[in-house]
C-alpha cells in the first residue's frame, strides 16, 4: 500500500478502526492483524469506490465483516475471558484471554475511552458476533440502522432486533469507570494513586486491603485462578507477591487507572516487568484488580525495566 492518496485518506481512522476491532476481537494483537488486513481489501478496492465522503462508513463495514470472519474462524478456541469469567472445569490450554489495551488519545472523547473498559469488552465477548457488530456501530460509534443493516448486508429491522438482545444481554457491564473517576475529580484520583503504589512499594497488605471494596476481585490472566474479597485477598497477598520486593508506575489502560508493575530481580539487579494492573472503581473503593502478567508495558508508556543502570 504505497498510495499516497489512499494514505491519506485512511490515516485519520487507523487508531479508531484499531480501537474497534479490539472491542470485536478482545485482543489487541488481533485487533492490530484486522485492521492490516482490513487496510490491504480496502486498498485493493480503492479504485471503485465512487463517493469518498463515506469513507469511514466504508472502512467499518470492511473492518467489521473481517473482524467477523476471525470471529468464525476461532469459535473453536472460544471466546477471550477473563478468569472469573471462566468456568472452573475448563482446561488452562483452551482457555483465550482478554488483553489490556492501551489508551492512545487521552485528551480523546469519554465516549471511545469508556468503550474500552475491561468488564464492557469481556461482556462483549459473550454476545454473539453479529449482535456485537450491531452493539459497537449503533451505541459506540454512532451509525444509524440504515447504515448498519448496509455494513452488514442485513436489513434494519434485524439490526434494532439485534440491538435490543445486546442490550438485554449486556446488562450491568455497561462503562463506568470514565464517570466514577470525573466525580472522584483530579485530587482524590492522585491520592488515592498514590496510595496504592506506596503500599505495594512498602509491603504493607492492610492498606491495600482497606482500599479494596468488600466483595472486590484480584485476578491474575493468563492463570486461571482469582480470588474474592478481603480474607481470600490478604491471604494470597501475604502469602506470595507482598515478599518480593516492587516498584508501581501508574498509567491508564482501557480508560481505568492502571499500575505497571516491577520485580526486583537479583540477577539483573534490577526491577523487571511483573505485569500490567488494571484498576476497576467502584466509587472510591478498588473493586476488581486485574493483573495482565504478560503485557507489554513498553506499549503503555512504560520503562522496560527500572534500576540504576535503567533511569527511571
Amino acid at each position: 500500500m504505497t498510495d499516497p492518496a489512499f494514505e491519506e485518506l485512511v490515516a485519520p481512522y487507523r487508531d479508531e478502526l484499531e480501537a474497534h476491532c479490539y472491542r470485536m476481537l478482545g485482543s489487541r494483537q488481533d485487533a492490530e492483524d484486522a485492521v492490516q488486513e482490513s487496510l490491504v481489501r480496502a486498498w485493493r478496492a480503492f479504485g471503485r469506490l465512487d463517493d469518498r465522503g463515506f469513507v469511514r462508513a466504508w472502512l467499518y463495514k470492511i473492518a467489521t465483516n473481517r473482524c467477523l470472519t476471525a470471529i468464525e474462524q476461532r469459535q473453536r478456541r472460544g471466546r477471550r475471558e477473563l478468569p472469573a469469567g471462566v468456568a472452573p472445569e475448563t482446561p488452562a490450554g483452551e482457555i483465550s484471554w482478554l488483553e489490556p489495551y492501551p489508551d492512545h488519545s487521552p485528551e480523546g472523547r469519554y465516549l471511545s475511552r469508556e468503550s474500552v473498559e475491561l468488564a464492557y469488552v469481556a461482556a462483549l465477548q459473550h454476545l454473539p458476533a453479529s449482535q456485537r457488530a450491531v452493539l459497537i456501530l449503533r451505541e459506540v460509534l454512532g451509525f444509524s440502522a440504515a447504515e448498519v443493516a448496509g455494513q452488514l448486508g442485513t436489513s434494519t429491522a434485524a439490526v434494532n432486533s439485534a440491538l435490543q438482545r445486546a442490550r438485554r444481554s449486556i446488562g450491568s457491564a455497561a462503562p463506568t469507570q470514565q464517570s466514577v473517576l470525573r466525580r472522584l475529580g483530579d485530587v482524590a484520583v492522585g491520592q488515592l494513586v498514590t496510595r496504592w503504589a506506596d503500599a505495594w512499594q512498602s509491603g504493607d497488605v492492610d492498606t491495600i486491603v482497606a482500599m479494596l471494596a468488600d466483595d472486590a476481585r484480584y485476578e491474575m490472566p493468563p492463570l486461571p485462578e482469582w480470588y474474592r474479597g478481603h480474607d481470600q485477598i490478604r491471604a494470597f497477598l501475604a502469602g506470595g507477591p507482598l515478599r518480593s520486593r516492587w516498584r508501581f508506575r501508574p498509567t491508564t489502560a482501557n480508560g481505568q487507572l492502571a499500575f505497571g508493575t516491577y520485580l526486583w530481580d537479583d540477577a539483573a539487579a534490577c526491577f523487571i516487568p511483573g505485569g500490567l494492573d488494571v484498576l476497576t472503581l467502584r466509587e472510591d473503593r478498588v473493586a476488581a484488580v486485574t493483573a495482565f502478567l504478560t503485557a507489554d508495558l513498553t506499549r503503555f508508556g512504560l520503562p522496560a525495566r527500572i534500576g540504576p543502570a535503567h533511569p527511571e
